[in-house]
């Protein structure tokens, strides 16, 4: 018999939380099903994770409104005749209609994080959209609760067509232990106390804000410094931010890397301070880590973070609330590692790879079957 055959279609392959998602979830389901990758732009990085076998197709689409892409996208699916399509986010809203008007079976949409020009999911224009293809979908999946809250409550989807299954992490790939590898590889001596951070260096990320932050503590914690990994549009305004706070020998900017575990490894605690997010892998990846985790209490966050338990959180673009949480655990090792232990343990029972990969096994089944 031969596997169901799944199109996922997204923005990109480039180096993000989506992106990871779904290159985890094929590289679990391959052999179950069989997959075939569309991106609506270019292809990016992340291709190269993917099982052999698995193609990849990239429309190029331009910025702005591009209506033949819909044609292209509706053609390309006639040619692979899938049984199901699982588009992603705004970026990949067109495959909605591409599929219903290349008659695939089943359709699923999925809601990963709000776009950074509509960070609170109150644009008229695309809720209306969203709403008048909404009978077009067999399900919604939503990464987070606090999705699944906009989806019923502001677009208005029928609560009945939303389910949501949470981001899983995988716990053996990010793992406790091994920390002098991971300050080697940070380049930083054993007596430093290692803030970090991993993200798009975006303004929705705040990580101009976790600068002014960590600004009010460096003179009270001599050992502490700070770590930030990633790339993005922001980098030159940040590290122009840090000079100008003369934190010059105290912020590390590491660019894009593909040795996270390793780098998550070396830190003593991780910090989130986005402004919106949907739900962060990178908060699992530090929790599976053994790292106590300071964020922002906004979208999934607090789905994940259980406040005073595994970690901290903190009011939005509050630089004095943040630095407190991150001078509390500056100050307490055992509060660091009595966290840090509990999110492990979080991580490892209800946000398991393999607790995620079953519950999307079960929701493509259960959409073919209907």
């Amino acid at each position: 018999m031969t596997p169901t055959h799944v199109v996922h279609v997204l923005h990109s392959l480039s180096v993000g939380g989506t992106e990871n998602g779904v290159v985890n979830l094929i590289n679990s389901l391959n052999g179950s099903f069989t997959h075939t990758v569309v991106s609506m732009t270019d292809v990016g990085p992340l291709a190269g994770r993917l099982p052999a076998g698995v193609a990849v197709h990239s429309l190029g689409k331009r910025p702005g409104i591009d209506v033949q892409i819909i044609v292209r996208l509706a053609r390309l699916l006639c040619k692979l005749a899938p049984d199901l399509v699982h588009s992603r986010n705004w970026a990949a809203f067109d495959a909605i209609l591409a599929a219903r008007f290349a008659r695939v079976p089943a359709l699923i949409h999925g809601e990963h994080g709000r776009d950074a020009s509509d960070p609170n999911g109150l644009n008229r224009k695309r809720n209306r959209l969203r709403r008048l293809l909404a009978p077009l979908v067999n399900r919604f999946v939503t990464v987070s609760f606090d999705l699944q809250r906009w989806l019923r409550e502001t677009v208005r989807i029928p609560a009945r067509k939303i389910l949501t299954i949470h981001n899983g992490v995988d716990t053996a790939r990010f793992c406790d232990g091994g920390r002098e590898t991971g300050r080697r590889a940070l380049g930083l001596s054993q007596d430093r106390v290692v803030i970090g951070t991993v993200g798009r260096l975006d303004p929705v990320k705040d990580q101009a804000g976790l600068l002014k932050g960590f600004k009010h503590l460096h003179e009270e914690y001599p050992a502490a410094v700070l770590v930030v990994v990633g790339d993005g549009p922001c980098r030159a305004e940040l590290q122009a931010l840090t000079a100008a706070l003369d934190l010059g020998t105290r912020v590390h900017f590491f660019g894009e890397r593909t040795d996270v575990p390793l780098l998550l490894k070396g830190m003593d605690l991780f910090v989130l301070p986005s402004i919106a997010e949907g739900i962060s892998n990178t908060i699992l990846e530090a929790m599976a880590t053994g790292l106590p985790v300071v964020a922002t209490r906004t979208g999934g966050n607090p789905e994940l973070v259980e406040d005073a338990v595994t970690g901290m959180l903190v009011p939005v673009a509050d630089r004095q609330a943040l630095a407190g949480a991150l001078g509390a655990y500056l100050s307490d090792p055992q509060l660091r590692a009595l966290h840090g232990s509990a999110g492990r343990q979080r991580a490892m029972d209800e946000f398991s790879l393999e607790r995620m990969v079953g519950k999307y096994r079960d929701l493509y089944m259960s959409v073919l079957d209907r």
